[in-house]
Order: C-alpha cells, then sequence, then structure tokens
C-alpha cells in the first residue's frame, strides 16, 4: 500500500438506481485507501424517515464505508447524541471515485443491523426480484445475492461491521 496522499476535504457521493441518479450528497472524505472510501454525512434525507425498526432523523450522522471491490457498502448511522443506532447496508456494485465524486450504484437488496446486534433485517428482497437486473445482468444479480448473504452473515458475527467512535 502507498503513503496516502492530500486528499480533498470535501467529497459528492452520488447514489444512482436503475440507471438514473436517486440522490447526491456532500460528505467528509475520512479516508480512502484505495480500496475503500469512508465518508461522513449528516442524514440526506428531508425530515424524518420511519421505517419500524429505525428512525433517520435530522441531527443523524452516518460513517459511510464504500469498496471499489465489494459488492455493498456499510453505513454505521449515529443520532445526534452520538449514540450508534445500527447498520444499515447496501448492496451496490462496486464504488468508483473520480476526484471528488464517488459514484455508486444501488442495487435494491439492504440489511438492517441495530447496534445491539438483535436485530438484523433482510430488506427490499421483493423490489429486487421484480427488478429487471435478474433478466438483464444474471452475474450481477448473483454478486448481488452473494452480497446479501455475506452481510447478513458479517451482522451475525458480532463486532464485524467497521465502527467510528463520534
Amino acid at each position: 500500500m502507498s503513503a496516502p496522499s492530500a486528499e480533498p476535504a470535501d467529497i459528492e457521493v452520488v447514489l444512482r438506481k436503475a440507471g438514473r441518479t436517486k440522490i447526491r450528497y456532500p460528505a467528509r472524505l475520512l479516508s480512502d485507501d484505495g480500496t475503500r472510501v469512508t465518508v461522513r454525512a449528516p442524514w440526506a434525507g428531508a425530515g424524518v424517515r420511519d421505517f419500524g425498526f429505525v428512525r433517520f432523523e435530522p441531527g443523524d450522522v452516518f460513517v459511510e464505508h464504500f469498496w471499489r471491490d465489494r459488492w455493498y457498502a456499510v453505513k454505521e448511522v449515529y443520532s445526534a447524541d452520538g449514540s450508534l443506532k445500527g447498520w444499515y447496508c447496501d448492496v451496490t456494485r462496486p464504488a468508483a471515485r473520480s476526484g471528488t465524486t464517488l459514484t455508486v450504484e444501488d442495487l435494491d437488496l439492504d440489511l438492517w443491523c441495530s447496534a445491539d446486534g438483535t436485530t438484523i433485517l433482510r430488506l427490499d428482497e421483493d423490489e429486487f426480484a421484480a427488478s429487471a437486473l435478474p433478466t438483464t445482468d444474471p452475474s450481477a444479480t448473483a454478486a448481488a445475492r452473494t452480497a446479501l448473504d455475506e452481510l447478513e452473515a458479517l451482522a451475525k458475527t458480532g463486532d464485524s461491521f467497521p465502527r467510528t467512535h463520534l
């Protein structure tokens, strides 16, 4: 691994889905070792988003880990007071960075793991099955399903997800 280079302090994360930009948001680049890019960003949604198992709300902070060689991203979710809510994991194609832009393609499958590890939920499998991907890109479909299984296995082993102390 080469010595770290001077990195820009800010980066734009572009989340694409089905060929279109779903959301773009500014983030603070924490590290980029050539394989994993880690950023910190405030909750980018408008207002409160209550999923039933977790609420994302203004003041929440996400520390997001994206890999260039893995088919997922792991997002540590912290409340405004700095307590860890849990990990929201997106199944994605490997991330690509160009200058100050980090682009990630969301493949619908997600996993939630609560901070205490008692709640692990596989999410959006119905959306994934209904998407065009299983028909148009069988190899990406297989990689996505493998990534979701890997995330679930990591969640079940306890301290396997990244954790930043805010």
